[in-house]
């Protein structure tokens, strides 16, 4: 089951505080279905939880005058089965045949919750939601230009500011903000999945800084093994060369430390010095014998 499933069958289980939130809902739902016509109203769900819940819708609405039909895509496919049951919904909703775009009817909101419930259907409709572990991204799929516009509107109403494309011939209204989206998912009733999200969100967050911390340590550490590999190399050669005694007593003693000590920190190299150093002082004399080895001919 996937997550915008779980989403999806946790926003069945919201109930509204009225009939107007009711209605809203109801409207979002069938609005943003397939097709919604003074002649048909009609949807195609994968959800088949959703699918009982439009079922109900059209048995209440429409006196049960309603086809049903499955796809190979395993896709339920819900359509009004007559012209004039159509009409009676188009019409209920405040729509009239005359009317040549589709918009969104503002007179449908009686009440604050009214938009969010409407929000909640849209969802039920068009809506889906990619799962946390790949990514962030909660979409509406809404079939023409004016009806999107409107669209916004209602998500502006709510404080909410969706990004727009184009695919495939329709209008997606979308979110990639996590934030945004746990806000989106706990206004319209869907708190578990929004604590779910956030859930992923933080393990993922700590999973990165600890896969950022041994990355860092683990560059550092090569960057050691290298540095020690390289004021070996300059030892050798000047003991090789021209003798470690031709080195001052003070570079002589770091070197044979050095090549004595695999291994050992900066830090615990200075700590064996006589008198001891600082990190920085052990530092600045292998830096003067990798030089004093450089200059050997």
């Amino acid at each position: 089951m996937s997550f915008s499933t779980d989403v999806k069958n946790e926003l069945l289980g919201v109930e509204n505080n009225s009939e107007c939130c009711d209605k809203a809902q109801i409207y979002g739902l069938l609005l943003f279905g397939k097709s919604f016509s003074a002649s048909e109203i009609s949807i195609s769900l994968e959800n088949k939880a959703v699918a009982s819940y439009y079922k109900k819708v059209l048995d209440n609405y429409a006196g049960g005058s309603f086809a049903i039909k499955s796809s190979s895509a395993e896709k339920v496919k819900i359509r009004t089965s007559s012209k004039s049951a159509a009409k009676n919904m188009y019409e209920f909703f405040g729509y009239s045949e005359k009317d040549r775009s589709l918009r969104i009817n503002w007179a449908n909101f009686t009440c604050e919750s009214c938009y969010v419930a409407f929000l909640r259907g849209s969802f039920l409709s068009c809506g889906t939601i990619t799962t946390p572990d790949k990514g962030y991204h909660l979409e509406f799929t809404v079939p023409y230009l004016n009806l999107c516009r409107d669209f916004k509107r209602v998500f502006s109403e709510l404080g909410f500011e969706p990004k727009q494309i184009t695919r495939n011939g329709y209008y997606i209204l979308y979110f990639k903000d996590s934030e945004a989206i746990e806000d989106l998912l706990t206004i319209m009733g869907a708190v578990n999945s929004s604590l779910e999200l956030m859930s992923v969100k933080v393990y993922k967050d700590v999973r990165n800084n600890i896969n950022r911390r041994t990355n860092f340590e683990t560059a550092n550490l090569d960057r050691i093994i290298n540095a020690e590999a390289l004021q070996k190399d300059a030892i050798k050669k000047i003991q090789k060369k021209a003798g470690l005694n031709s080195l001052p007593a003070e570079l002589r003693q770091v070197a044979l430390l050095r090549l004595e000590n695999d291994g050992l920190s900066l830090r615990e190299l200075g700590e064996m010095c006589d008198p001891p150093l600082s990190r920085s002082g052990v530092n600045h004399r292998l830096k003067k014998i990798v030089e004093f080895a450089d200059d050997i001919k």
